[in-house]
């Protein structure tokens, strides 16, 4: 569907307001009516953009998707070595420096607050959510490829699956910094980062440093 100018700035301000509640209050939590009056919207509106909640929860998590991924490449395309633009990515977890008020990205990612919720509430919204986070660990997968070809990383373990734990480990840290409202499990997961991109394949395995 083509929108107007004036359409799409609609479409556009019932999504920034949906997300804004979404990260306070949840999906399910979340009313119509709510969303409504948050975007100065009314109900014909909102149904003329979205047919149902569950497709805004799909158009949300979609933008969502698209505007992470956005920042992420407009966040490590900077200079410096492999290294030093992946870990602008971690660090910016806790902190965005693009952002006036500092807010890191875990404390906004709709990952952490609605991963759970939806995969029980909406196979189409679990699918949305799943394919982002395959994105970006994807991209995750190759930064470390980068970053081992230009030697600013050793070699070591299958960079996907490096990935993959790195980005499981990130959302679980900021999953325990909302509970405790400390960035403790964050500057934790920074520092166990390090380590896993500096270790050897069997590190993964348990089976230690080689001596």
């Amino acid at each position: 569907m083509t929108l107007t100018a004036k359409a799409e700035a609609t479409r556009r301000t019932i999504l920034d307001t949906g997300h804004r509640l979404v990260l306070g209050r949840g999906f399910t939590g979340l009313g119509l009516q709510e969303i409504l009056k948050e975007s100065g919207v009314p109900k014909g509106s909102f149904y003329h953009y979205f047919p149902s909640k569950e497709a805004f929860g799909c158009a949300l998590l979609a933008d969502y998707v698209e505007t992470y991924a956005a920042r992420l490449e407009e966040l490590t395309e900077g200079g410096g070595t492999g290294k030093d633009r992946l870990m602008r990515y971690w660090h910016a977890w806790m902190s965005d420096p693009s952002r006036p008020d500092g807010r890191g990205w875990g404390e906004e990612c709709l990952v952490v607050k609605l991963g759970a919720e939806v995969a029980d509430l909406s196979d189409d919204m679990r699918r949305v959510l799943s394919n982002g986070v395959e994105r970006v660990t994807g991209r995750l997968a190759a930064m470390i490829g980068e970053a081992r070809a230009d030697g600013s990383l050793p070699p070591g373990a299958e960079a996907a699956g490096l990935a993959q734990v790195l980005y499981q480990m990130w959302l679980g840290a900021a999953l325990l910094a909302r509970l405790s409202r400390d960035k403790g499990p964050m500057r934790h997961a920074l520092g166990a980062t390090e380590r896993l991109l500096l270790c050897e394949p069997e590190d993964l395995s348990g089976k230690g440093h080689r001596p």
